[in-house]
């Protein structure tokens, strides 16, 4: 059975988000929506999964790069466990450290400056997210 993965990159300002598929192990960027002090908007992530109809969910969990937490990380968690609580879809975090600097890099790959926007950034840090989560399953 093939899953398919929502992934999120948890923002104060910008959350990315991707659609994956395990049986493919890849994903795509969808959007980046805004946020308001980390808080979205809930009824833009309820026409996301509405739409794709996810199996699970990912939120990737920033960690400083010694594996501490930080106050981003229980922000984040608390941003997961939200997505549970309001729509009951199954969480998992994925650690995310360096996400954001892959995401540029393959970006710049594939469009120089132009295609470093924020929303960009976001969105491809989210697909890391899911191929990260993909990766570490086998």
């Amino acid at each position: 059975m093939s899953l398919t993965v929502l992934g999120f990159d948890y923002g104060t300002k910008s959350i990315g988000v991707a659609i994956g598929q395990q049986l493919t192990g890849s994903a795509n960027p969808l959007t980046s929506l805004k946020a308001t002090d980390g808080i979205p908007r809930w009824e833009e992530i309820e026409v996301l999964i509405n739409e794709w109809q996810p199996d699970l969910i990912v939120v990737g969990l920033p960690l400083n790069m010694d594996g501490t937490e930080q106050e981003m990380t229980q922000r984040a968690r608390k941003f997961a466990n939200r997505i549970n609580g309001r729509f009951g879809i199954k969480i998992h975090t994925q650690d995310e450290r360096l996400t954001t600097a892959d995401a540029k890099a393959r970006l710049f790959e594939m469009g120089g400056y132009k295609a470093l926007t924020k929303g960009q950034v976001d969105s491809m840090s989210a697909v890391l997210i899911i191929e990260s989560y993909f990766e570490n399953l086998y």
